[in-house]
């Protein structure tokens, strides 16, 4: 019995399943654990013809009034995962995240990598937070894997979990392995929550993954082309500025780099398709 015992006070952890034993029935529901430690599990929830004595497995948290509290519910987090939420609510203090019991799960303020708004979702694992309660964080990079089966080449998909002025954009890639399109390759604005289909330009030493969404350059060429094109002919057919223009001005109207301008232009030239002005850049 005491071996028991010890095993139920280690067993009862918040945001954790585990198998409980009834040791009292009530009208409003049963307590699980042991005459030292109990939870309660509502009636509601209390599978058929159980008895005292009988092993149940639930999950631990906290409801609304601050109490620990069994369910036998399957939540869309546990401790130690990670998991894409859905924003339910937004107040002053933080959000609430849709995690599939009758309490929201509360992400703070300040353990989000960027604002968010009700309908937004967002990569978070759990942590528990000085008063004791389970609170979700967006802050995810240490539980990340490295172990991905990605080689350079092969295409993947993700959520993007932060942004940084610095190195660029961090994605979870299958929203688990560590992954970044750096600043250079970034030319699109991408936000927090985005999920993104992209292609693996290297595996670092240490497992993690580099990132870009635009194709090998051979093919990109001709996509980007394609967008020139375009572009010149909603400008009437032709393009106010050249390949000259400044980066930010190319990247703003295209979303690509300066020298991937410059090869798309070059191929429409090659391909008799456009002519160079002083000022601009006419269709032939």
């Amino acid at each position: 019995m005491i071996l028991y015992k010890e095993k139920v006070r280690r067993a009862m952890k918040l945001g954790e399943k585990q198998i409980l034993m009834v040791v009292k029935k009530v009208d409003f529901g049963v307590y699980l654990g042991d005459d030292s430690q109990r939870v309660l599990l509502p009636k509601k929830q209390v599978p058929p013809e159980v008895e005292p004595g009988d092993p149940v497995e639930v999950f631990l948290y906290k409801d609304s009034d601050d109490r620990l509290i069994a369910t036998t519910h399957e939540p869309k987090i546990m401790m130690g995962q990670l998991a894409v939420l859905d924003v339910a609510d937004v107040t002053k203090v933080g959000a609430f995240l849709d995690w599939g019991l009758e309490k929201d799960l509360f992400l703070p303020f300040k353990q989000q990598t960027a604002k968010v708004k009700k309908g937004d979702q967002c990569l978070v694992s759990l942590y528990i937070d000085k008063s004791g309660r389970l609170c979700a964080t967006m802050k995810v990079y240490p539980l990340l894997r490295t172990d991905s089966p990605y080689k350079k080449d092969d295409k993947v998909s993700g959520i993007i979990y932060d942004t940084s002025n610095n190195f660029g954009v961090f994605v979870a890639v299958d929203e688990k392995y560590s992954a970044l399109i750096p600043k250079k390759d970034v030319t699109n604005a991408l936000r927090v929550g985005s999920r993104v289909e992209a292609r693996v330009t290297g595996v670092k030493e240490d497992g993690k993954l580099d990132l870009s969404l635009r194709e090998k350059i051979p093919e990109q060429m001709d996509k980007d082309a394609q967008a020139v094109l375009k572009a010149i002919r909603t400008y009437g057919g032709e393009l106010p500025f050249t390949d000259k223009a400044d980066p930010e001005k190319i990247r703003e109207e295209f979303g690509m780099s300066k020298a991937a301008f410059k090869r798309a232009v070059g191929r429409l030239l090659k391909q008799g398709k456009v002519q160079i002005l002083k000022n601009g850049i006419r269709l032939v």
